[in-house]
């Protein structure tokens, strides 16, 4: 099975009347959804009842659920003190996933505007490993952390960095945004090929068991010079990528994943439109 579901919650949503995410899963599944990724990016607020109100009404409505950890981690930081903050907001994200019943979460790479490339990888790798050393002391090692690949230049989070990562420890989940690969690439995914290129080197870096089961972000994405810009909307065809090709190669690969839309406001909208397209190649 192929997940589908918003990055939060749509316009629409709240053009409803509905206020509470706690309303988002049964909404989903009215919709013909069935993912939904709880918004953490500006630190982890959730409380343990309210996180495990929303894991029971997911369950409920047949919703698999992720979270996407505070966006201001920087795994490259050379800074000891925030390295340590940083693993803190992995490990209060990964503890909100347990409660909820998440089973991954997705972390930003880093930034390496100011430093060499692989010198900024072995800072990433350091504050991952103690992360995952952390997880594990904690007994949340069973929820998947997602290194995302990241839409600018100057970020550390290329698909190859990502792969590089998540060899760390093999419950290390890639989060592959088409987006955002897009973008650092300027325009690069135009072709079939292009898209199938990104599977194989995660097939051949990662083996097929996470292959299967990658965690993803999609919208198109607009961009400049220095890669990533702004997030559109399905509708906004003049800005790639398309959708299309990765239906097609998932569902030829018979995998898995968790598609995640994060189309600007209408995400929920844009994430059955995707669903509608990959269940159109069967």
């Amino acid at each position: 099975m192929v997940y589908f579901g918003p990055s939060g919650n749509s316009e629409s949503f709240y053009n409803e009347g509905y206020k509470s995410s706690l309303q988002m899963p049964k909404w989903l599944k009215e919709k013909g959804l069935d993912a939904y990724e709880y918004q953490c990016s500006k630190g982890v607020k959730i409380t343990q009842p309210t996180a495990e109100k929303l894991g029971n009404e997911a369950r409920e409505n047949s919703i698999k659920l992720s979270i996407h950890a505070p966006y201001y981690i920087n795994l490259a930081t050379d800074n000891e003190e925030k390295r340590e903050k940083s693993v803190k907001y992995i490990t209060d994200t990964l503890a909100a996933a347990d409660f909820m019943g998440a089973d991954r979460i997705v972390v930003h790479s880093g930034a390496c505007a100011k430093m060499d490339r692989r010198v900024a990888m072995e800072y990433a790798k350091k504050t991952l490993k103690i992360a995952l050393e952390r997880s594990k002391e904690l007994g949340l090692s069973h929820v998947h952390i997602c290194p995302e690949t990241m839409g600018k230049i100057n970020q550390l989070g290329d698909l190859d960095e990502v792969i590089e990562l998540c060899r760390l420890d093999d419950y290390l989940l890639p989060t592959i945004d088409f987006g955002h690969l897009n973008a650092r690439g300027l325009g690069s995914l135009k072709e079939y090929s292009d898209y199938l290129e990104i599977f194989d080197k995660i097939e051949n870096g990662l083996g097929h068991d996470r292959l299967n089961i990658f965690h993803s972000h999609f919208s198109r994405i607009e961009f400049t010079q220095g890669g990533e810009k702004k997030h559109h909307t399905l509708a906004d065809t003049m800005y790639g990528p398309e959708f299309l090709p990765i239906a097609e190669i998932i569902y030829k690969k018979n995998l898995s994943p968790t598609i995640i839309c994060e189309s600007n406001g209408t995400m929920a909208e844009d994430a059955l439109e995707m669903k509608n397209m990959y269940l159109a190649q069967k």
